[in-house]
C-alpha cells in the first residue's frame, strides 16, 4: 500500500513485474514459471525488458538461501521478524547489488522505492540502511564472511555459498560419490544457479532441423533433434506455435530416445507413457511412433495435465491415444505394450536450473513418500510390458534414493526383469537438466 503521506515514486516494469513475482512465489506457492509470463504480460514488458525482469524474479528466488544468510547479518533483528514483503524486496536488491550489473544507487534507490510504494515510507528507510551494508562488500567477501568455513564443515559452506538447503546438498554429493564424481559438487551447485539455455525440439516428421536453423537455433550436436535458442521468444517461432516444435532440455529428449531406440524382439507397435503429462516426452515419442507405424498410449493422473498432453501431441493425429486413469491402478491389459516410458514423479532436484523455487519447497520427507510411489509405479511398467520389451526409468532427479535404490529394489522383486543400461546426466557436464534413465528389460 503506497504512503498517502509521502505519496509513490515510480519503478520501472521490469522490476515491478519481478517483485510481484516474488511476493507470489513466497506469499501464494505460486511458480516462478507461471507467474511470470502473467506479470510480463500485465507489465507489457517484451524482448530485453522481459530477459532483465527474468532475471531479476528467478535470480533472487534461486539465490535466496545466500542473501538471507548476508540479510541476517546486516540487521538488528531476526531474519523471521522482518515484514515479508519488505524481506522479498531486500531480496531483490540484494541480488542486482551482488550478482547482476546493476550501478548500487540503482539497486539500492528502486528497491527503497518499491517498499516505498508497497509498504511504507518507515519501511523504505530501513529497506535503504540495510541495503547500504549490503553494498559494502562484493558476494564472495559476504560469503566469506557468512559461510561456515570451507574445510571444516564443506556442506555448510556449500549450502551458503551455492543457495541450495543443506540436505539437497548432501543429497547430491551422495549422488556425486555413487557415481564415482566426488570432486564435482561445487561445479553442480553452481551449474545449479545458471539460468538454463532455451533448448528446442524438432519433432521428428513434423519440422526439419533447418527450419529452425534459419530461425536461429543452434543445433546441439547430441539429440538429432535438439536445438539451443541463443535469444528470443521461442514461442514467437511458427514451428513452436503450431506444434511442430517445441521446447525440451535436451535430456528429456535423450532419455526419450533411448527407449524408442532400444531393441526389442518380435512386434514394436505398442508403446506406452505411463505418466504423461505435460507431454514434452509424450510428444517426441508420438512423432517416432507416427514414422514406424506404432502408436503410443500416453496417460495422465489429473485431467487438466492430460489435456496438457492433448494440446503438445494435436498435430500425431491417430498416432497417439491420450487416457486419463492412476497408473498405479492401470485400465490397460498386463504384458500389451512392447516399450514403456515411466516418467515417475519426483523430486525435481535436478531441474533446479529452470524451477526456481524448487529447492525451497521440497523437503526431506518428500523421498520417502516418492519412494513409495515411484516403486509401485516401476511394478506397474514391469508388468505392463511383455517379455522382450523394455522399460525406460526416468527421473529429473540425481537422488539416489529415486533412482539407483528404486532400480535395485525393482531387480530383487523381479527375477525376469535386467538393467540393460543406465545413464545419470548432470547440468554441469552435460549441459542438461540432471536425468537419471534405467532402461530395463523384461526376459
Amino acid at each position: 500500500m503506497a504512503d498517502r503521506r509521502g505519496g509513490t515514486r515510480p519503478v520501472d516494469p521490469a522490476r515491478e513485474a519481478a517483485y510481484a513475482v516474488i511476493r507470489a512465489v513466497h506469499a501464494e506457492d505460486a511458480y516462478t514459471n507461471l507467474a511470470l509470463p502473467a506479470a510480463l504480460t500485465r507489465h507489457g514488458i517484451s524482448g530485453r525488458d522481459a530477459a532483465f525482469a527474468t532475471e531479476l524474479a528467478a535470480g533472487t528466488i534461486r539465490r535466496r538461501g545466500t542473501y538471507d544468510a548476508i540479510l541476517a547479518a546486516c540487521l538488528d533483528r531476526p531474519l523471521a521478524k522482518v515484514d515479508p514483503p519488505v524481506l522479498d524486496a531486500l531480496r531483490l536488491g540484494a541480488h542486482q547489488l551482488l550478482s547482476m550489473r546493476v550501478p548500487a544507487h540503482a539497486a539500492v534507490g528502486t528497491t527503497v522505492d518499491l517498499v516505498r510504494n508497497h509498504v511504507h515510507r518507515g519501511a523504505a528507510g530501513f529497506a535503504n540502511a540495510v541495503l547500504r551494508k549490503v553494498g559494502a562488500r562484493d558476494l564472495d567477501a559476504w560469503v566469506a564472511r557468512v559461510a561456515p568455513d570451507a574445510a571444516s564443515d564443506p556442506i555448510g559452506h556449500a549450502e551458503v555459498a551455492h543457495a541450495h538447503p543443506r540436505w539437497v546438498v548432501e543429497q547430491l554429493a551422495a549422488s556425486l560419490a555413487h557415481h564415482g564424481r566426488e570432486g564435482e559438487l561445487e561445479q553442480l551447485l553452481a551449474a545449479d544457479n545458471d539460468p538454463a539455455k532455451v533448448t528446442l525440439v524438432a519433432r521428428p516428421g513434423l519440422v526439419e532441423m533447418s527450419e529452425l536453423e534459419e530461425a536461429g537455433a543452434v543445433p546441439t550436436g547430441r539429440s538429432p533433434y535438439a536445438a539451443t535458442l541463443p535469444g528470443g521468444d521461442p514461442g514467437s517461432l511458427p514451428a513452436v506455435r503450431r506444434g511442430r516444435a517445441g521446447v525440451q532440455d535436451e535430456g528429456s529428449q535423450l532419455v526419450a530416445l533411448a527407449v524408442a531406440d532400444a531393441p526389442v524382439t518380435g512386434a514394436d507397435a505398442r508403446w506406452l507413457d505411463m505418466c504423461a503429462g505435460p507431454g514434452g516426452k509424450a510428444a517426441l515419442l508420438g512423432a517416432l511412433a507416427r514414422q514406424r507405424d506404432a502408436h503410443l498410449v500416453a496417460n495422465e493422473l489429473q485431467e487438466h495435465r492430460a489435456a496438457l498432453v492433448r494440446k503438445t501431441v494435436a498435430r500425431l493425429g491417430d498416432a497417439v491415444t491420450v487416457t486419463v486413469g492412476d497408473a498405479t491402478t492401470p485400465a490397460w491389459e498386463p504384458a500389451s505394450f512392447d516399450r514403456v516410458l515411466l516418467d515417475a514423479p519426483c523430486t525435481g532436484l535436478g531441474a533446479l536450473r529452470r524451477r526456481a523455487e524448487a529447492r525451497w519447497r521440497r523437503t526431506p520427507e518428500d523421498l520417502a513418500t516418492l519412494q513409495q510411489l515411484q516403486a509401485r509405479l516401476l511394478d506397474v511398467a514391469i508388468a505392463s510390458v511383455r517379455p522382450g520389451g523394455v522399460v525406460g526409468y526416468v527421473t529429473c532427479s540425481p537422488v539416489l534414493a529415486e533412482t539407483v535404490e528404486v532400480v535395485d529394489a525393482a531387480l530383487a522383486r523381479h527375477d525376469d526383469v535386467r538393467l540393460e543400461q543406465s545413464q545419470q546426466l548432470w547440468p554441469h557436464s552435460d549441459g542438461t537438466d540432471a536425468m537419471y534413465l534405467a532402461l530395463l528389460r523384461r526376459s
